[in-house]
């Protein structure tokens, strides 16, 4: 399988220099001091991302042409779907370790930092795998298919962040405080350095992003194998990621089907990926059954409230 990017070294140079001003604006200019987002600036924040990616989709589509602009539209859409699953996991996260509100951001710009750094690893590694071994694809889509499956059996089953075995290694290993000491990762104690809480909160974090993109870069791939989209798409969406988080924070409960959506979506792109060679499904039809799938999903959740919800609001 012939993997063809339109990715040139110009390309891939300039994103990383507005990547990384886009970062320095946001830690050095508009969260400098530690303070709690509210959902204005959480709703503000959210607007600017998915401004720049239609931006961004829009000279993809006026240099490159309409199937690759929406290549990009599709995966980005896909994508910030899939990163609402984040949202649920930050929730049990920040509640099991009682993370200050006005820290929680310090940790999710880290964390957006590391993801990005390791989603691009797992995508270059991905567009190889696909380039040399095509039947990997049948692999991937195999993992979405079982993925979504598992979505749907499992329902609203928290997941313990204290679980994952990379959290416990990394406890088992670092000396660390009990007590947090403001926004940072590190204290000094009796001469010694140990780390707070809020780096053990940041590698589960970390940890648990690690999971989602064992999902989420394979559903990329069944919609473009250019390394460039299935990059840009992945770091529109995660870059949004902590606005989103900061809005949704308190309404997540009113969107309980919304991971039903999500786990059809996961099915989708997975059974579109095993069927490849028999049926190529058009991206214009992939990017329809998304939006419908999570469209429907959101409505869902409404029109069938949680158990309890509708009586406290009678």
């Amino acid at each position: 399988m012939e993997i063809t990017s339109i990715g040139t070294p110009l390309l891939w140079g300039g994103f990383t220099v507005f990547i990384i001003a886009m970062l320095a604006l946001d830690l050095g200019v508009f969260h400098r001091k530690a303070h709690e987002v509210r959902f204005r600036e959480a709703l503000g924040w959210t607007f600017v991302w998915i401004t720049l990616a239609l931006v961004f989709n829009f000279g993809v589509y006026k240099l490159y042409g309409t199937r690759t602009g929406m290549e990009f539209l599709t995966g980005y859409i896909i994508e910030k779907a899939l990163s609402v699953d984040n949202v649920f996991v930050f929730l049990v996260i920040f509640s099991v370790f009682a993370v200050p509100a006005k820290f929680q951001h310090r940790v999710l710009f880290w964390g957006v930092l590391g993801a990005l750094v390791m989603r691009a690893i797992f995508i270059f590694a991905g567009a190889v795998l696909l380039q040399k071994f095509h039947w990997v694809i049948y692999i991937f889509g195999a993992l979405l298919v079982v993925t979504g499956i598992k979505l749907l059996v499992q329902g609203d089953e928290q997941i313990d962040p204290k679980q994952n075995p990379i959290f416990r290694f990394f406890k088992r290993i670092i000396p660390a405080t009990s007590e947090y000491a403001g926004g940072s990762f590190f204290v000094r104690e009796n001469g010694k350095w140990l780390a707070t809480p809020l780096l053990m909160v940041l590698v589960a974090v970390e940890a648990s992003d690690l999971v989602f993109a064992v999902d989420s870069i394979p559903a990329i791939f069944a919609v473009t194998s250019d390394p460039f989209i299935v990059y840009t798409s992945n770091v529109f969406a995660i870059l949004g990621l902590r606005a989103l988080y900061f809005c949704l924070a308190g309404v997540m409960d009113k969107f309980h089907l919304l991971r039903v959506g999500l786990a059809l979506v996961l099915v989708f792109v997975g059974t579109k990926m095993l069927i490849v060679e028999v049926i190529k499904i058009p991206i214009a039809i992939s990017l329809v059954v998304v939006m419908l799938l999570l469209a429907g999903s959101i409505a869902a959740s409404f029109i069938w409230p949680k158990k309890g919800e509708g009586d406290a609001l009678r």
